[in-house]
């Protein structure tokens, strides 16, 4: 990368000063290290747009990782869901790399330590162990077990990888120092006892390596040259540092830890543990509800990879924590929308329209135009009839001066079709308006250059033809909570805040053409919003999301 093609951000000033200095070019690697424990939300997209962008940009491999060490809580289908979300956003990894790859050579180096009185085997209770930890201001006191003999540590080590102790008998920790001003440098925790089926490697293990002490040697063990994470592990850098001394090889890379902010996405969560909660109490239909902050959740509401690559980009890397509006999102999805999906009729909240004048039984294909953003315009056809429906909300039975659609005695548009002036209504005995009465000016259908086609109305709605339209279910999504940090205040439950009205399913008409739509297509529906075809949709029921607005509502929502 050229320091003059662009402004560097502070990650990629550090990649250019190791290159600077000595650092050669092909020792570049990246990884993206996942815990297999929940599905990826916003925030790791941001963390793979990273790390693989810095692949891209300097031709060098980056491994996706999977830091499986804790097998109570992972499971295969999370390895699975991660794979299908990192090959969505549209990178591909060099190596698939598993924490649980390394465990023997983990086991040897820490018998190693063992070897030369830097590990030892405590055998206190938890609680015990936390007391003597001490305070950020005050000095842990060794542990009873700390001088236990070299030869006493291997054999009670081996015989907690046989199986011979209950979970909670017995630890192995570094040795370091109880006084240290990092308490992670207390003498931490490299192995604990689990007697837990591991997704990969079966009951072969009784005891599983820590996270700071397999994070940092599985770096070592794949050559990465740059290990970033993000700034709740800056207090551990001293510690991945420390395990590295003990096995590093001067002939080899080292890899280097440095830390970037998270970007936090207002009115949402990005806890894996609360997004589980959400999952397990049915506030959501599952991991890849529309409504979640996962990355399946995203794309299954219709969410671009293009659109939160750009999001990833235009947010950028900062060292210090932020509040992002998830609006700036919505507009990174709507802008990419905008050039790549077909605009349709559909009508949401239906009201009939019968054009008196039209020819009985009669019905013309028209063409209309699939998206006004393509190089070369393509069209399709939609058929028109004499009774359609339009929205309720584009008629009014006495409408103001900047009413502009329909009304009794003024003319609009149709789309695509011919010009109409409202005539009279129908009324139901609570007098609600259940049909409306046009004409039609035969003359003026849209692209045929005569010289009614021309005349200018001020006025254009959409519709469906009633005999050929399709009934199909649309969801409509809203912000999950209506607190724009709903984990943020420690004493309420961040669920107090879970919108009510997040979600409202309503029945609407779509034009016929979306019969053969397949899932995750996406469409603009003219002058209505952006919506994808769900996954429970078939040709006999039609379901579509609601992506996003065709503009940002929520703001003057929120300002009310």
């Amino acid at each position: 990368m050229s320091t003059e093609e662009k402004s560097l951000n502070f990650i990629e000033q550090i990649i250019e000063e190791d290159l600077k200095n000595g650092l050669s070019a092909d020792k570049l690697r990246f990884r993206f290290p996942p815990e297999p424990n929940g599905y990826l939300h916003v925030g790791h997209a941001s963390a793979i747009c990273l790390n693989f962008g810095l692949g891209i940009d300097y031709n060098a491999p980056v491994n996706l990782r999977f830091d499986d060490t804790n097998p109570s809580k992972e499971e295969q289908e999370y390895v699975d869901a991660i794979k299908r979300d990192v090959e969505w956003l549209g990178y591909k990894w060099d190596k698939e790399c598993y924490a649980s790859d390394y465990f023997q050579q983990l086991y040897d180096w820490a018998v190693e330590l063992i070897k030369k009185d830097k590990a030892y085997v405590d055998s206190q209770t938890s609680e015990e162990m936390a007391k003597q930890k001490g305070t950020p201001t005050t000095p842990g006191t060794d542990s009873p077990y700390r001088n236990r003999s070299i030869e006493e540590n291997l054999d009670l080590f081996t015989r907690m990888k046989n199986g011979e102790f209950e979970k909670g008998t017995h630890v192995l920790r570094a040795k370091i120092s109880m006084n240290a001003n990092n308490m992670l440098m207390r003498d931490p925790i490299i192995y604990r006892i689990m007697h837990a089926h591991h997704h990969r490697t079966g009951n072969d293990w009784c005891i599983y390596p820590m996270y700071d002490w397999a994070h940092g040697e599985s770096d070592y063990l794949e050559q990465i040259s740059h290990s970033f994470c993000t700034l709740e592990f800056l207090p551990h850098r001293e510690l991945y540092d420390w395990f590295l001394n003990q096995i590093y090889d001067p002939t080899k890379v080292r890899p280097k830890q440095r830390e970037f902010a998270r970007r936090n996405l207002s009115h949402t969560v990005v806890s894996k543990r609360k997004l589980l909660q959400l999952v397990e109490e049915k506030h959501v239909t599952g991991w890849d509800d529309p409504r979640m902050s996962t990355i399946s959740g995203m794309r299954r509401r219709g969410y671009t990879p293009a659109s939160i690559r750009n999001f990833a980009k235009t947010i950028g890397i900062a060292k210090r924590d932020n509040l992002i509006d998830v609006s700036l999102l919505e507009f990174c999805v709507r802008e990419d929308l905008n050039k790549i999906a077909p605009r349709v009729m559909a009508v949401l909240d239906p009201v009939k329209l019968v054009i008196t004048n039209y020819p009985e039984g009669q019905e013309e294909w028209l063409d209309a135009e699939n998206n006004p953003e393509e190089e070369v315009m393509t069209y399709r056809k939609v058929p028109f009839s004499k009774e359609l429906y339009i929205e309720r909300e584009d008629f009014q039975e006495e409408a103001h001066k900047k009413f502009f659609r329909l009304t009794l005695g003024t003319e609009v548009r149709l789309k695509n079709a011919y010009i109409i002036k409202g005539e009279s209504v129908v009324k139901d005995e609570n007098g609600n308006i259940t049909e409306i009465h046009a004409t039609y000016d035969v003359d003026s259908k849209s692209g045929s250059g005569t010289e009614a086609s021309q005349r200018k109305v001020k006025g254009t709605i959409h519709w469906v033809s009633i005999p050929h339209a399709r009934e199909a279910e649309v969801r409509v999504y809203d912000r999950l909570f209506t607190n724009e940090s709903p984990d943020k205040d420690k004493e309420v439950d961040f669920k107090e805040f879970i919108n009510p009205n997040s979600l409202k399913v309503i029945k609407g008409f779509v034009e016929p053409s979306l019969v053969t739509s397949k899932e995750l297509d996406h469409f603009q529906f003219q002058r209505l919003g952006y919506f994808c075809v769900d996954r429970d949709s078939t040709p006999e029921k039609l379901v579509f999301n609601k992506t996003v607005g065709l503009r940002d509502t929520w703001a003057k929502i929120s300002e009310q």
